[in-house]
């Protein structure tokens, strides 16, 4: 079966620059995958002629006249922005051209519009933002990583459901392990929304670990943490923050003299190894759980490989029907 993947090409820091040669390389790697890039068709043909895809039979173009700016509010892009790339590419969604959505624009935009637009799966009440975080045996399914600042025990119930279903088929486990992210593990801690939280998904048919806390989602206690918007997007940036320190301490180290340099060439391999390990890029693409369709958010300042790897995850979401199978837990959880 061919799926269809529509690509917001003019969203992000780079825009067309990176988003048309990435997903041209998606289609050499995936046969059976088509892409709809969806933006200024003038600047989309220049950069097709320019990496020899002009006439490539799995590329579609859909010509927009608006963009939607990256510091652009929601409301904005709702009532201004009917014809941008963002929206028309959301709308292939809702009249099934497109089985998923990339891109790399605002989010608030992204979330707003995708919201509009495709509705609320049955059963859900607000979505949610998820994505997978490195960990000492693989992943980790986080979510909500920044679309609530709060959210209802009930809420954080639908999150656990719709996290260990993405993680099920992504990963073909069967019955995921699910951790609620709190300040101690004992069920006594937490303000009384985690612990109302705690009881409900308890009582659910998910297999739920219990509390963990922060270092417990890079040791990959569990497949999926899950938390409100507020905490997740504090502890995500806080963890790129880490890494980033981490990084630039690490290279001043190595430069600080002539023994050091030597050290570092010497161990090249390894920090190559470790780098790639840790690689931001290779972990981009959040989805946006909960709609009535498969859209993806990718890093704004994505470059190709990024890109790519948010395209890559919208495939496997598609081809793994992940909409199908939060729909079936819903129903099982409510009867």
């Amino acid at each position: 079966m061919q799926h269809s993947i529509a690509i917001d090409v003019m969203g992000g820091d780079h825009g067309i620059k990176v988003t048309v040669p990435a997903s041209i390389q998606i289609l050499s790697q995936f046969p059976n995958i088509k892409v709809i890039l969806v933006g200024k068709e003038i600047d989309i043909k220049k950069s097709l002629v320019k990496h020899k895809s002009i006439n490539h039979p799995r590329i579609e173009i859909l010509d927009a006249t608006q963009s939607v700016e990256m510091d652009e509010s929601p409301q904005s892009a709702l009532k201004n922005k009917k014809k941008s790339s963002m929206r028309l590419a959301i709308n292939l969604l809702k009249i099934k051209k497109a089985s998923a959505c990339v891109s790399a624009g605002n989010t608030g935009a992204l979330m707003a519009t995708s919201r509009f637009v495709l509705k609320m799966l049955p059963g859900i009440d607000r979505p949610a933002i998820a994505s997978n975080l490195p960990n000492e045996n693989g992943s980790t399914c986080m979510l909500d990583l920044g679309a609530n600042t709060d959210s209802s025990p009930e809420q954080l119930l639908q999150f656990a459901l719709m996290g260990a279903m993405l993680t099920s088929a992504l990963t073909k486990k069967k019955n995921p392990s699910v951790g609620l992210l709190n300040i101690g593990s004992e069920d006594i801690k937490g303000n009384e929304v985690v612990k109302k939280a705690s009881i409900l998904i308890k009582e659910s048919h998910l297999n739920f670990y219990g509390n963990v806390e922060g270092d417990d989602i890079f040791k990959g206690t569990t497949d999926v943490v899950v938390c409100d918007g507020f905490v997740g997007n504090v502890a995500l940036k806080t963890t790129e923050g880490a890494i980033k320190m981490f990084g630039k301490f690490l290279t001043a180290e190595y430069k600080k003299n002539w023994f050091t340099k030597i050290v570092a060439l010497i161990s090249m391999p390894l920090l190559r190894a470790f780098k790639k390990r840790l690689d931001p890029r290779r972990y981009n693409g959040a989805s946006f759980l909960g709609l009535n369709g498969i859209v993806i958010k990718s890093h704004g300042g994505a470059d190709i490989l990024a890109f790519k790897t948010a395209i890559i995850t919208a495939i496997e979401e598609s081809e793994n029907r992940i909409l199908e199978k939060i729909k079936k837990q819903i129903k099982i959880e409510t009867q």
